[in-house]
């Protein structure tokens, strides 16, 4: 069959794509940034879209008649920068489904579990609105709804876990009790070919994930099993800690970071990730041990646990470190001026010495602005070269400085470095 995946780039749509093909399907991937996609499986079809401007049911009718299923992996946790989730996931789900009315195919739509916290959330309400109206279509469809999704590869919940696992002394958790229910990467693409395939009935809305849930505690301490850490005490925070923390994450949503530690991540865990009375899929599906234990761990699984945490602390280091740099010599103007005056006149030193400031300012926010961040910690490497450059060749003293100027720009070279190797999130 000729099978379109919708967010294939994506944690759970990258493994739905190698499922599909390895089934013998003739699969296309549409994606809003396939480049890396399309270096890993060259042999593949991509196509570059953004969904979210997918509005109209002409937008979708060459897609339809050309395959067979529609596989829908898309989807944002909170509007931000990059994403409108109202857009992605209802109103462009809309026009899919007026434009596939007069069809034959079928579509297979990855959602939510329901019954739990945060169905209030733009991510969970505009998802169950749109399963509502693909239900009432008439559209050959089946609805599935993985638990929170476990894989040898990690994104957002998945990769929090790995790295709360991997604190060092001791792990601090909000909603440690909180039951959570999971599903292996495996079994989501296995359900989503047996429904691909005509195997599940048209209509079926069905769960995925293990029946016993685990607590957010448990789930942890498994985790830091799986990666070879010794026991660590678990410190319960009151809930109220969650505030700021969701808050923050928020901030940096809107500047183009997908934290899964944004509010409504926060407001689902807060009642746990499990399905009430719901129709669930057949299994069996693999506990969180059993598909860990599938996957044993290697040295690569713990860099990536303790470098998620680093992650956001270097990129905010490196972004104080250049707006203090360029907002410091304000306040010692004359002083900060003499450096240049030593080869300039006294108007070109002052012009020069301001481009440099504002250059850093200019830096520092920047590289907290995700769309803008590679090219800023490019731009970090290139400005700082040049500064250690010139200074050695007009000032080579400041090497042996007792204070160090030039020798402490070493180290943020490193952690511009090691930021630009971990900078990607898929």
């Amino acid at each position: 069959m000729k099978i379109l995946i919708l967010g294939a780039t994506g944690f759970i749509g990258s493994a739905v794509f190698d499922r599909l093909v390895a089934d013998g399907h003739a699969v296309t991937g549409l994606g809003r940034h396939v480049a890396r996609a399309r270096l890993k499986r060259p042999q593949a079809q991509w196509l570059v879209a953004d969904l979210a401007r997918m509005r109209a049911e002409s937008d979708w009718r060459s897609l339809i008649e050309s395959h067979d299923v529609i596989v829908n992996c898309a989807g944002a946790l909170q509007d931000g920068m990059a994403d409108d989730v109202a857009a992605l996931q209802e109103a462009a789900m809309l026009a899919l489904y007026k434009a596939a009315k007069p069809s034959p195919i079928r579509i297979v739509q990855i959602s939510a579990p329901q019954g739990g916290a945060g169905s209030d959330s733009a991510f969970l309400a505009t998802k169950f609105r749109a399963d509502k109206a693909l239900a009432e279509s008439g559209v050959e469809h089946v609805i599935l709804r993985p638990a929170l999704v476990l894989g040898r590869n990690a994104h957002g919940g998945s990769a929090l876990l790995r790295a709360l696992s991997a604190l060092p002394f001791a792990i601090p958790l909000v909603h440690a009790e909180a039951r959570v229910e999971t599903v292996t990467l495996n079994d989501v693409a296995e359900a989503v070919s047996a429904a691909a395939s005509g195997l599940l009935p048209n209509g079926s809305d069905l769960t995925l994930g293990h029946p016993q849930p685990q607590t957010l505690a448990e789930l942890v301490a498994l985790h830091r099993q799986w990666l070879g850490l010794p026991p660590a005490p678990i410190v319960r925070l009151p809930a109220f800690f969650a505030a700021p923390v969701g808050f923050a994450a928020d901030i940096a949503g809107r500047l183009g970071w997908r934290s899964p530690l944004r509010s409504t991540a926060l407001a689902v865990m807060a009642g746990g990730v499990s399905a009430t009375n719901a129709a669930r899929a057949p299994g069996p599906f693999s506990s969180a041990h059993q598909g860990l234990s599938a996957n044993p761990s290697g040295v690569q699984d713990l860099w990536f646990a303790r470098l998620y945490v680093l992650k956001p602390v270097l990129i905010t280091g490196l972004s104080l470190f250049w707006l203090l740099s360029g907002i410091i010599p304000f306040f010692s103007f004359e002083e900060a001026r003499q450096h240049f005056l030593r080869f300039l006149a006294d108007g070109p030193a002052t012009v020069l010495m301001l481009a440099t400031c504002l250059a850093d300012i200019a830096l520092g926010i920047a590289v907290l602005v995700r769309p803008f961040a590679r090219r800023a910690l490019l731009g970090m490497l290139g400005l700082t070269a040049a500064y250690l450059a010139s200074a050695t060749a007009i000032e080579p003293e400041l090497w042996g400085d007792p204070l160090g100027p030039l020798v402490k720009v070493l180290p943020s070279l490193l952690a511009t470095l090691a930021t630009l190797a971990i900078l990607d999130e898929r």
